[in-house]
């Protein structure tokens, strides 16, 4: 099993969650976070800490955010690790629990 961060972090990006990886597997897009399924150790550990809940373990993926798996496993490959907390952008908590934010994903 792995943890995907879905659709909830776009334009929100807040990095709580990478700190606390004991392995690296978190990756960092211009408005986005993607983990590295094939690093990714199922620890669980960065779930409780993104909050706006959009790390999800692979299996609890729903039919609407399955595509989120391909799109973590797609970015982790280009863009670069990121292992401490930033300051999450100006406007994130605008951002926080719209939908259909997936075309806003910058690659």
């Amino acid at each position: 099993m792995t943890y995907v961060i879905t659709e909830n972090c776009i334009k929100c990006k807040y990095t709580d969650c990478v700190e606390v990886c004991p392995v690296d597997c978190f990756h960092e897009g211009p408005n986005y976070l993607v983990i590295n399924p094939d690093e990714c150790i199922d620890c669980s550990m960065c779930e409780p800490e993104c909050p706006i809940d959009a790390i999800v373990a692979d299996d609890d993926l729903t039919d609407e955010n399955k595509h989120f798996l391909e799109i973590n496993e797609r970015l982790s490959k280009k863009w670069p690790i990121i292992t401490e907390i930033k300051e999450a952008p100006s406007d994130a908590k605008e951002w926080e629990n719209k939908k259909n934010k997936l075309d806003l994903l910058e690659e």
